[in-house]
């Protein structure tokens, strides 16, 4: 996979200073880790998942999670896995034949209940496990992820030298997490367990959804999530504790819910912003002309996330795809910087004036900042110096005069 492949290679020359690189899922866990990107969930139950992966029916997409979990009814659960089986087995199948690349199999997750269906999934894929990049595990505890992980770990200590990794990816969502009273006893009781595997944790998930519901609360499209105070205050706290740099994790934020019931308008009617209004704290998020106030939301939302420091993003609607993907390209400006920082390691200077003379880099302090920025733009690219990630939403006859 490689993000952005929709793009020719002149309309690529346009828009990238450097492109992005390809992936996979075995593509060593550091980076693996940034290039889940926007996850695109769907039922387990749905029957057109190998049709439509095949047929590429969703531009860009590069991550998809099969959820036997919420999106599936209690009473459907056994057909819901014959259903999971069945499209892995079709997509085994695709590859066989030749049908269906390999460069465009998107990483695939799947969204189990519990440690005994991880278990009996595991087994019925058999070797089929192979195209799976990881497990997702709903409502993850201190009491409960040990079943997940044990099994996780031993599935991966039993598979041939360079077979790829299996991954677990836990979601951070119980009330003993977000209750203030019994917050920082569950989350460092989970840090201690995921740093006991921590070569198979790809990334901590953040489910704002169950948060909110605890409370009653459900933000509206004109909002983020960082305006729901009890879970602002929570994130916070997650961020804490899994993304202090000693021994961080990268944190991918919660699920955006709204999605235009009507035709969209289309993206390129959107106005490119100007730097003073990226924070996306204003009273109006300044796009003209734009007829979908469900993207306004999600690009401040995800503006946001990016700013704490949260990479990827659950998504339940392919027209979520292309607005999360194209705020995590790299400007110019921030590569230029971390570059600078980066080759001033050596210990002979310790803060230096930017490339664009608007502000102080300090090379230990901000190293690891840069050195996140750096491993972003290898899976997702650096623009030109004159484009803005505006390009990349837009529509492809236009992005490019």
């Amino acid at each position: 996979m490689r993000y952005f492949d929709y793009f020719t290679w002149e309309e690529e020359e346009a828009v990238f200073f450097s492109a992005p690189t390809p992936f996979d899922h075995t593509t060593e866990r550091e980076l693996l880790a940034y290039a889940v990107g926007a996850a695109l969930y769907c039922p387990a139950t749905r029957q057109t998942i190998s049709e439509d992966i095949l047929n590429r029916k969703h531009e860009g997409l590069t991550t998809m999670v099969i959820d036997l979990e919420d999106a599936v009814g209690d009473h459907l659960v056994e057909m819901a896995e014959d259903s999971l089986l069945q499209q892995i087995f079709r997509l085994s199948s695709f590859l066989k034949i030749g049908s269906l690349s390999r460069d465009h199999l998107p990483l695939l997750f799947i969204r189990i209940r519990s440690a005994q269906q991880l278990a009996r999934i595991i087994e019925r894929l058999e070797e089929k496990i192979s195209l799976i990049t990881g497990f997702i595990f709903p409502k993850f505890t201190a009491a409960n992820g040990e079943a997940y992980f044990s099994q996780i770990a031993a599935f991966n200590r039993q598979q041939s030298e360079g077979s790829p990794v299996l991954y677990g990816l836990p979601i951070l969502e119980t009330p003993a997490i977000i209750y203030r009273e019994s917050r920082m006893e569950e989350l460092l009781a989970i840090k201690q367990l995921l740093d006991r595997y921590q070569r198979y944790v790809l990334n901590v998930r953040i489910g704002a959804t169950d948060f909110s519901s605890l409370f009653g609360l459900r933000r509206s499209k004109t909002m983020t999530i960082y305006d729901i105070l009890p879970v602002r205050d929570c994130m916070a706290d997650i961020m804490n504790i899994f993304g202090r740099m000693d021994a961080s994790y990268v944190i991918s934020g919660p699920v955006w819910e709204y999605f235009s019931g009507s035709k969209q308008a289309p993206v390129s009617s959107l106005f490119p912003l100007q730097p003073e209004q990226l924070s996306g704290r204003g009273e109006r998020w300044p796009l003209r002309h734009s007829a979908a106030p469900e993207t306004d939301g999600l690009l401040r939302e995800v503006i946001m996330d990016k700013e704490n420091g949260i990479i990827g993003k659950t998504i339940i609607h392919p027209s979520h795809i292309r607005p999360v993907q194209s705020l995590y390209a790299v400007t110019y400006e921030e590569y230029i910087d971390a570059q600078s920082i980066i080759a001033s390691q050596g210990g002979y200077v310790g803060v230096l004036k930017s490339d664009y003379a608007n502000k102080m880099n300090e090379v230990k302090p901000h190293m690891n900042w840069a050195n996140r920025v750096i491993a972003r733009s290898k899976i997702y690219g650096v623009l030109h110096e004159e484009q803005h990630f505006i390009a990349l939403l837009a529509s492809q006859e236009q992005a490019y005069v």
